[in-house]
């Protein structure tokens, strides 16, 4: 771990969980999260207020921790990075006001980065440095994308994006249906691994030869799906859970492999990460694997709990952008709750590179001992 390699505080608080992260350079040395998931489960989704409030109660305390458990001070800091967007706006505010807080109060420079960009660099903490270029597939809860990066802290390029529902919503709304509980990510790929994923053909979102070769649709499958059982049950049949969930399952990771390998094909992109809480998928890292493999790509999927929305990722790609000098953002930063990927980050509008000086007029470090 080499002296001179930043060290960077990252808050992630894009949805339920709030997340602090610190690196050094590519080296995690904490990862604190308090998720507010069990709250949200009795609504069968993430509710806005809630999160936000929740987010606001374990805000310091997460710090604290993430900050012991690191053991370092706050003061031997290099930056704050905190996530600027994409994410419920709401949520995003609270963490994006509790790093401007910190950053003034340590006279420490402000980053704020992109929630995808994020999800792509997190990977740098467990396989090393991202070869550029990369092909990135991201799928979560809300997102399930395509990009290129030739550069995380300033050239992410989409090249494909869910057109309805992302892989995330479609797993909850199947796992809302077949009285599973919420999240439906993790028990829908439970029960799946008991059920046969060729027992019934549902439908492949955007598959034929005219359709977009990067987009996603799942709105049509999670419709085929519900159709499905709601006829079993008129005829009066028992649904077989396990294998509704391992064929709903195929459908999904069966299009977003074949597309994200089809793309790096195209591109003669030689590697392809994955990211996203949907890339905890067990079923989606084994296909992507196998068709990786086939096709001489590199795959790079960092462990599950790097994959879910975490503020290790958000102080990774703050150590690259300290690392590369990329300017740091004003403390006017404000939260954007649809910030394009194509803004990795959110420099300061007069900020100069490797000049850090104009952040804070005053040091407060005497605030935070």
């Amino acid at each position: 771990m080499a002296a001179d390699e930043p060290l960077v505080l990252g808050i992630e608080t894009s949805c339920d969980e709030t997340g602090v992260g610190i690196v050094h350079g590519t080296t995690l040395l904490a990862d604190a999260i308090a998720s507010s998931v069990d709250t949200h489960a009795r609504f069968g989704g993430v509710v806005p207020e809630i999160a936000s409030r929740a987010h606001l109660e374990a805000m310091v305390p997460t710090i604290e921790r993430a900050l012991k458990t690191a053991g370092i001070s706050a003061k031997d800091l290099d930056g704050i990075a905190v996530t600027a967007g994409p994410g419920l706006a709401g949520a995003l505010l609270v963490g994006v006001s509790a790093a401007k807080a910190y950053a003034y109060a340590l006279g420490k420079p402000l980053y704020g980065v992109n929630h995808l960009a994020s999800h792509i660099c997190v990977d740098q903490l467990e396989h090393g440095r991202l070869p550029e270029p990369t092909m990135a597939l991201l799928v979560s809860g809300g997102h399930s994308s395509l990009l290129l990066s030739t550069d995380i802290t300033s050239d992410v390029r989409p090249m494909g994006a869910t057109i309805d529902d992302a892989a995330g919503e479609a797993f909850d709304k199947i796992a809302r249906v077949l009285d599973l509980g919420f999240p439906g990510g993790p028990v829908i790929d439970r029960l799946a691994r008991e059920g046969d994923p060729k027992a019934i053909a549902f439908p492949r979102g955007l598959s034929g030869a005219k359709d977009p070769a990067y987009d996603f649709s799942f709105s049509g499958l999670k419709t085929a799906v519900a159709r499905w059982i709601e006829a079993k049950k008129a005829a009066g049949e028992e649904v077989p859970v396990r294998d509704v969930a391992a064929s709903f399952q195929e459908a999904v990771v069966d299009v977003l492999t074949r597309k994200a390998v089809r793309a790096c094909k195209d591109e003669g992109v030689d590697h392809l990460m994955i990211g996203g809480g949907v890339a905890a998928n067990s079923r989606l890292r084994a296909l992507a694997q196998e068709r990786c493999e086939r096709a001489g790509i590199r795959l790079r999927v960092p462990r599950p709990g790097l994959c879910t929305d975490n503020g290790a990722m958000v102080a990774a790609l703050g150590s690259e952008m300290v690392s590369r000098g990329r300017a740091a953002s004003d403390l006017e930063l404000s939260a954007d709750s649809s910030l394009p990927v194509t803004d990795p980050h959110v420099p300061g509008a007069h900020a100069h590179t490797h000049d850090h000086d104009h952040v804070h007029e005053v040091s407060k470090e005497n605030l935070y001992s």
